[in-house]
């Protein structure tokens, strides 16, 4: 199984090197989001935080390949499904047989969940939002960014600010 997951992570990560550009969420988005989920493991930052953060690379990831399957007019049904869920389990199942995500003691006290799993699903969503709300803007401003990087600052900044919120809620 272990072999399995690493060949299918090797193909991804080959086949990466190799994409065209994709009107998604732009490059530097992502990039930012990737050091965010390194620096927050390496300072120790609690983990429903660094959740948010894997939360929205995942979601970037998707519409990058989303993106990727327009172009190349690859089409078949349930194309979106099985990429969300095939992303998605790419992602939280490592994460599960290394045992950083199950950790009883790892929980957000009230609801008994894993801080991971919490700050992915949160993360995930304020990413969307903020990339949504992007798209939606520019549409109404004739098809141009209000102001210079915008398209890296609005999906980057939700994840900030639910960064400072858990940061506080788990002090």
């Amino acid at each position: 199984m272990k072999k399995v997951i690493l060949f299918s992570l090797t193909v991804m990560a080959v086949s990466l090197l190799f994409a065209k550009q994709a009107l998604a969420v732009c490059p530097i988005c992502t990039i930012a989001v990737g050091a965010g989920v390194g620096l927050s493991r390496w300072l120790g930052i609690d983990d429903s935080i660094t959740g948010l953060w894997i939360g929205g690379l995942t979601v970037s990831m998707i519409t990058w390949t989303l993106s990727w399957f327009d172009k190349k007019n690859i089409r078949f049904r349930g194309r979106a499904l099985a990429t969300i869920s095939g992303y998605y389990l790419l992602i939280v199942v490592p994460l599960y047989f290394m045992g950083i995500m199950g950790n009883p003691l790892n929980t957000i006290c009230a609801c008994g969940l894993d801080k991971l799993i919490v700050g992915i699903i949160v993360g995930s969503i304020a990413f969307w939002f903020g990339a949504s709300w992007y798209y939606h803007l520019k549409e109404k401003n004739g098809g141009h960014a209000y102001f210079p990087f915008q398209k890296v600052v609005m999906p980057v900044s939700p994840l900030i600010v639910m960064s400072l919120i858990f940061y506080f809620l788990t002090k």
